[in-house]
């Protein structure tokens, strides 16, 4: 199996456990932004002191730093902002599970921006696998009450389908923005990356807590001890993403990470006890079977 499909693999676990920490801090009483915030914030202190000791140990020089860097860094940072808050608006709708599911259009979504904005073009068989694999999402996401046309005329389905773009253009830009440095190693450029994306990403929201609620910046720093793991689990997974940028084309990258539904059922039946159904069974296999051709499509 290739390095880029690993690291990715473990990516998406290490998201997995992420999120289920995240959720904690909503216990504690944050907020959202406040919650979406100490992912940043714990995070970016790690990233640098990663890239410092990267330059340290290897003898890297800061590299030159264009315009293009800066504008996919500061342009994907912005967009998974965005495209985290539409996610999370989702769960006030009615029709939630519809939206959520339309924003794993993303995998979609980026292989159509990966060949507008970077030139990178999947395969024929990449592009069967992808749309394969998006089958599989979209039955493990299949709503209670099934899928209707009437369905899809509300909110939630736009909010979806924009914070899949905006997912989507964050992966193009992070992958952008490790081309952007000219370093051999694929794990240095991913890192002095992760760094600049987090600690824009923190120049933008704490300046926005502060601005519109300002009582949860003291939760965050309250709540720091649960919030660090949250930072070191979104670091780690971050890293993760970011290494795979480096090496594969985008649209690969997500359409494997993917398998992130797959680990969701597995913790629901093997920590939770519940009996996986025929539906999640297909959607499993359909993600599986996706996940081998893109690799061999690669």
């Amino acid at each position: 199996m290739e390095l880029w499909v690993i690291i990715t693999i473990a990516a998406a676990a290490m998201q997995t456990l992420r999120f289920s920490l995240q959720k904690q801090l909503k216990v504690l009483g944050l907020s959202t932004a406040a919650a979406t915030a100490s992912r940043f914030v714990f995070a970016a202190p790690l990233a640098l002191a990663g890239t410092v000791a990267l330059m340290a140990t290897r003898g890297y020089a800061m590299p030159d730093l264009s315009g293009a860097f800066w504008l996919a860094v500061v342009g994907g940072g912005l967009a998974q902002i965005v495209a985290t808050f539409c996610t999370v608006t989702l769960f006030s709708q009615r029709s939630f599970a519809v939206g959520i599911a339309f924003t794993k259009t993303e995998v979609l979504q980026v292989a159509i921006f990966s060949a507008l904005i970077l030139g990178e073009r999947v395969s024929g068989s990449g592009l069967a696998a992808i749309l394969i694999g998006l089958a599989g999402v979209l039955v493990l996401s299949r709503p209670a009450q099934g899928w209707s046309l009437r369905g899809f005329a509300n909110p939630a389905t736009f909010l979806g389908v924009v914070a899949g773009g905006l997912f989507g253009v964050s992966a193009i830009a992070y992958r952008a923005a490790t081309l952007a440095i000219a370093v051999d190693d694929a794990l240095f450029r991913a890192v002095f990356a992760l760094a600049a994306v987090t600690s824009v990403q923190t120049l933008i929201m704490l300046p926005y807590l502060i601005w519109r609620e300002p009582g949860e910046v003291g939760r965050v720093v309250a709540a720091r001890r649960p919030a660090f793991w949250v930072g070191v689990t979104g670091m780690l997974g971050s890293l993760g993403w970011f290494v795979a940028f480096a090496l594969q084309n985008a649209a690969y990258v997500r359409s494997v990470g993917q398998i992130e539904l797959v680990f969701t059922v597995l913790v629901s039946t093997l920590v939770f006890g519940e009996r996986p159904s025929q539906r999640e069974l297909l959607g499993i296999g359909l993600l599986a079977a996706s996940i081998i051709g893109i690799v061999l499509a690669s």
